[in-house]
């Protein structure tokens, strides 16, 4: 692609820069990212290369906009709330750059179209939160060979590398899920400038792979930790024995939920009541989260407990696990279900929106 006038203008202060300059512009220009995830990465990650003039972007998210999004999620605005968040964000890219062409995707990144759309790509950047998307991406990219661009955040804290197609990848250094991983930032919570740096963080790394500026972060992670101001990094190696990349990989399509596992339901909070009255409620909050009671009738098991107490559960039942806002419910669920149940939802928002929707919050929040 031929850098015009207008472009020149526009990105004038970019083709200053000797590692750019227009070849580099041009690359730009004419290149595909693939961001999975509009969240607290994907809101500064995106508006970084909507503005450098990527000629492509992608953002896939299922998600709608939350009000306790905002503080970190700085694509949206409070009349966003309750709006999906891949068109919205899509709408607010193109408003920051029309030269930009955006798509929007507002679904989950998964078996029937993650290969397909990474392989549209030239860069994928993965602003995920949960350890099933982000295996699912990584292996999606190493299947496909694409490069990952991943981060990670939590509290001061964040990761980021970049994992070649043909390794060294995420499975290298994580085989398997971290024990009793469960969400992200929404139960651990996260401060909005980590998210804001570690978002633009991994920009910077595509538009460096794009333009072919600079050392990418291949089989290199940095340790980020905004608290006391530091980072540090590590190196890494391909394994041999990595399911995916390695020299007999065992992983030739893309499987979900790390191991096959069915998708959990999710029931609404306005069809919570409705749910309930052929299924039992099991609040896995914690103590300090409940104090103010909860729904009567309800199966009181607090998450840090849930695997040594699942025997207290009867399998032939039906279950809406429900926590206060709604993510270590959805890994409870797909522990239940690993473990037999088969009737388990979860409720989509937690308590805390249950009591938002029946105006009740004073009884069980």
């Amino acid at each position: 692609m031929t850098i015009d006038a207008g472009a020149v203008r526009r990105y004038s202060r970019q083709l200053l820069v000797p590692e750019i300059g227009v070849a580099g512009q041009e690359r730009l220009m004419a290149s595909s990212v693939l961001t999975v995830g509009a969240g607290g990465l994907g809101s500064p990650a995106l508006q970084v290369l909507a503005a450098a003039g990527v000629g492509r972007i992608t953002v896939i998210d299922p998600d709608t906009v939350d009000e306790t999004n905002l503080h970190r999620q700085t694509i949206y605005t409070t009349a966003d709330v309750g709006r999906p968040k891949a068109s919205t964000a899509a709408k607010r890219l193109r408003e920051l750059n029309p030269r930009v062409d955006v798509y929007a995707i507002d679904e989950a990144f998964g078996e029937r179209n993650g290969r397909r759309l990474v392989r549209d790509h030239d860069v994928v950047l993965d602003c995920t939160d949960r350890f099933t998307a982000r295996y699912a991406v990584n292996d999606a990219c190493v299947l496909e060979g694409r490069p990952d661009v991943s981060a990670s955040i939590f509290r001061f804290e964040g990761t980021l590398s970049v994992f070649a197609a043909g390794g060294p990848c995420y499975r290298c250094l994580y085989p398997q899920p971290p024990a009793g991983a469960a969400g992200g930032c929404a139960e651990a919570g996260v401060v909005g400038s980590v998210a804001a740096i570690l978002g633009a963080w991994q920009a910077n790394e595509a538009l460096k792979i794009l333009a072919r500026a600079g050392a990418p972060l291949y089989g290199r992670m940095l340790l980020f930790d905004g608290a006391a101001a530091g980072v540090r990094e590590i190196r890494f190696e391909r394994d041999p024995q990595c399911a995916v990349c390695g020299d007999h990989p065992e992983i030739h399509e893309l499987r979900i939920a790390d191991g096959g596992a069915p998708e959990v339901v999710e029931v609404e909070v306005r069809e919570l009541d409705e749910a309930l009255r052929s299924a039992s409620l099991l609040d896995i909050r914690e103590p300090h989260e409940a104090v103010l009671g909860s729904i009567d009738g309800a199966i009181a098991i607090p998450f840090s407990q849930l695997e040594s107490r699942l025997n207290e559960l009867d399998m032939r039942r039906a279950y809406v696990v429900a926590c206060r806002i709604g993510v270590k419910s959805r890994w409870a669920a797909e522990r239940l279900q690993a473990a037999g149940v088969q009737r388990v939802a979860h409720l989509r928002g937690g308590l805390l929106a249950y009591a938002a929707a029946r105006h009740e919050s004073e009884r069980i929040v």
